[in-house]
């Protein structure tokens, strides 16, 4: 497995998330309330540091590939990504943590990266399954993850605390390798 994968096409860029990456993502990161659906803090300098060294660490334990996000329209940094949770002997894995600067959302950046993402673990990876955990009270990222697909599969019922200390409750979408090419392919025809 290439541990330094670059996924593009027109519109977004992913590289490979570094420590030298932090200064590139603390504008977007210092954003007021970025991640208010998220156990991350990546607010400050310090924060992001550790949030970027966490992933790292997960890198090399082959249980996440973690990117900067690139907006190849906007010529700008717009956040962050990975692939986690990976499960290599049963082909499942998770696309999370992500969080993009306010001024890239609902411009399409996040579908652009989502299809590269999941077309990537389909396609080169040979997994079987996609997952996306999210807030039950974010709609918007729930309408995107079912655009691409993806079914509800369940809620776990206050299983993670966030920043301001409020359980929330996780929506739980699954997305198979057969459904992601049926959809490529009704997509296609459109």
């Amino acid at each position: 497995m290439d541990n330094e994968i670059v996924l593009e096409n027109e519109f977004v860029k992913l590289l490979p998330l570094t420590l030298d990456n932090i200064q590139n993502l603390y504008p977007v990161a210092s954003q007021k309330k970025l991640v208010a659906f998220s156990p991350s803090d990546i607010e400050t300098p310090e924060a992001l540091k550790e949030y970027v060294t966490m992933a790292l660490e997960l890198k090399n334990k082959k249980q996440a590939i973690p990117f900067i996000v690139f907006d190849k329209t906007r010529q700008e940094y717009a956040g962050s990504t990975r692939f986690m949770n990976i499960q290599w002997a049963n082909k499942v894995l998770e696309i999370g943590s992500t969080w993009i600067g306010r001024e890239f959302q609902g411009s399409g950046l996040n579908a652009h990266m989502k299809i590269l993402m999941v077309d990537y673990a389909f396609e080169k990876m040979d997994f079987e399954k996609v997952e996306f955990r999210i807030d039950e009270r974010n709609i918007r990222s729930r309408k995107a993850v079912e655009k691409l697909g993806a079914k509800l599969e369940g809620i776990l019922r206050k299983n993670v605390y966030l920043l301001d200390g409020y359980k929330r409750n996780t929506c739980c979408y699954g997305l198979l390798k057969e459904e992601w090419h049926a959809h490529k392919k009704s997509e296609s025809q459109n």
